[in-house]
């Protein structure tokens, strides 16, 4: 951009490349919904007010609202199941124009490998896809990965391209204990932005960990817990994701006061709730249903997170800002009309307006894993009770529960067996264990997503189809399935590290239906059974999960029996 140039055109001493008028615009600023020219030079805004009918191109808004790009300060791209090229086609026709994402997904995989995939596969795209580095790798010595970073890794990771920051902190026990590797980690990250994830930590461990440098939470599920994080100085990312859902229950807590302090976020979301209702456009829907003033709304999708993020280039309609903007017809639906990025039309009702890209696979093999077995699933009758997973819906949370001992599975109870095979260096490691919440009356359903580490999950009502599964997966190299009478009934491959598929959204979605409907007909009661599935294996958010190492009790930061009493 040639600063004189922008300049004269702002003084309007030369035409524009790009004028928009006869509409409206949102100063994210004033607050206000203004009338005025908007135009736009060498990708940039240039000036607000009265232009010269001269230009290089002049869009009648028809009164229609002109708003800044939306910006997802937080989200891993992996869990849309979507390869990069494919998630900027699925989110861009709804006006989203930059993301930070946190890659330990692929990363927890692949290593720093799994980030140079992702910084490959994003370049070129007219959407920013900038990156946090991954600071648990794994997130948890509870649970084998497929590689690991370092204080040192993170160094490294800071030092590439379009890398801003530490992403979630989420071993808060670590912190709090003084663990030295852990404490190298924020040290290394010093001077960028630090990402918390601690979810119910209050009192003075929260100061602890607040005192530690990290400056915000995307985990809040009640509004006590928010307004103590907030009056600790951290920013709240309001997560609206797949699973979690935590507007409603945080938005009385947006306030002129506090707005600013406010992010929108997505966090984890599949691809077919992207297609069937949107991404950042969605989440300033929920928002605004939830009681949120529409223009803090939009502030929390687009100023907010640019100002979070480092990002003064965006993030506004105004001088010297970039010309990522969304036509959008009311500040209730949120549909964008059109979408431009630096000036330069990206999308129109709905529709991507550049060519597919075609995503490489990754040389790395996803899957290695040891002699598997049906044995292996077995577990031996004892007296006494056992630790059961208790799934809460519409949450990430699990509650930790004791049922009568059982060896198998028990439909009856909504009890399934449940099973974590590591699936990166082929140690033929196997955790076990029980989960109630799915609803399965028969068969078993599996995936090779499973946060953070990402093993082999499966859950079932036996180990004939448990095993069915997990020998489809290995075959295959990942994905997700669902099987009955010991045959897979719906499959959904993911190539891309066990993790995203290389096909179009919609075929990806379309199988994703499928294995969801799988799911159903076998009994399970939950809207996206996977999602749920892939975080119980989560060792860093409360109260019980099961890694390929065994029960991990969140609260006491242990491995735990499955059995309880004699």
């Amino acid at each position: 951009m040639g600063l004189e140039r922008i300049i004269r055109v702002a003084r309007g001493l030369e035409p524009a490349d790009l004028v928009f008028t006869g509409g409206r615009h949102l100063n994210v600023f004033s607050g206000e919904i203004l009338e005025g020219d908007v135009a736009v030079a060498d990708g940039r805004v240039a000036g607000i007010g009265g232009y010269p009918a001269k230009a290089g191109r002049r869009i009648d808004l028809k009164g229609d609202i002109l708003l800044p790009g939306f910006i997802d300060a937080h989200i891993h791209l992996e869990s849309t199941l979507l390869s990069v090229p494919e998630f900027a086609r699925a989110v861009v026709p709804r006006g989203t124009t930059t993301v930070l994402t946190d890659p330990h997904e692929i990363v927890n995989v692949m290593g720093l490998a799994g980030l140079d995939y992702m910084l490959a596969s994003s370049r070129g795209l007219p959407l920013d896809v900038y990156f946090m580095a991954s600071s648990c790798v794994p997130a948890t010595r509870f649970e084998t990965a497929g590689g690991r970073v370092t204080a040192g890794g993170i160094r490294n990771a800071l030092r590439r391209p379009r890398v801003l920051g530490v992403a979630e902190m989420m071993d808060v026990p670590g912190i709090l204990a003084g663990d030295p590797d852990v404490l190298a980690k924020i040290r290394a990250g010093r001077g960028r932005r630090i990402d918390g994830h601690a979810p119910l930590v209050s009192g003075k461990d929260l100061s602890a960990y607040v005192a530690a440098g990290i400056r915000s939470d995307h985990e809040c599920t009640r509004i006590e817990e928010a307004r103590e994080k907030l009056r600790l100085g951290m920013t709240i990312m309001m997560r609206e994701g797949t699973t979690e859902r935590n507007v409603a229950a945080l938005a009385p807590l947006v306030t002129p006061e506090t707005a600013s302090r406010f992010l929108l976020v997505s966090d984890d979301k599949h691809v077919d709730d992207l297609l069937d209702h949107g991404h950042m456009d969605e989440n300033l829907r929920r928002a605004v249903s939830a009681g949120i003033d529409p223009v803090s709304a939009v502030r929390m999708a687009t100023i907010n997170p640019a100002l979070y993020m480092g990002l003064s280039d965006r993030g506004a309609v105004a001088p010297g800002y970039a010309a990522d903007l969304a036509v959008v017809s009311d500040l209730e639906t949120f549909h964008a009309r059109a979408v431009y990025k630096g000036g330069r039309p990206v999308a129109a009702n709905g529709r991507p307006a550049w060519k597919k890209i075609r995503p490489v696979l990754p040389a790395r093999r996803a899957m290695r894993v040891a002699d598997f077995s049906i044995d292996r699933l077995r577990i031996p009758v004892r007296p006494g009770r056992i630790r059961v997973i208790e799934i809460v819906p519409g949450q990430i949370l699990t509650r930790s529960v004791t049922e009568e001992a059982s060896a198998t599975a028990d439909p009856g109870r909504d009890i399934a067996k449940i099973a974590v095979v590591e699936r990166h260096k082929a140690s033929g490691r196997i955790g076990l264990g029980f989960v109630r919440g799915f609803g399965l009356k028969a068969g078993a359903i599996a995936s090779t997503v499973a946060h953070d580490s990402h093993n082999l999950i499966v859950a079932g009502t036996n180990d004939r189809d448990m095993a069915a599964c997990v020998r489809h997966l290995v075959r295959t190299g990942g994905g997700l399935c669902a099987a009955h009478d010991g045959r897979i009934a719906a499959a959904l491959p993911l190539p891309i590290a066990g993790l995203m598929s290389d096909r179009e959204a919609e075929v990806v979605a379309g199988r994703l239906t499928l294995v969801k409907a799988a799911a159903a007909i076998l009994g399970s009661s939950l809207p996206d059974p996977f999602m749920h599935l892939s975080f119980l294996a989560l060792p860093v958010v409360p109260e019980l999960r099961l890694t390929d190492r065994g029960l991990v009790d969140v609260r006491r930061n242990e491995i735990v029996p499955l059995f309880v009493g004699p």
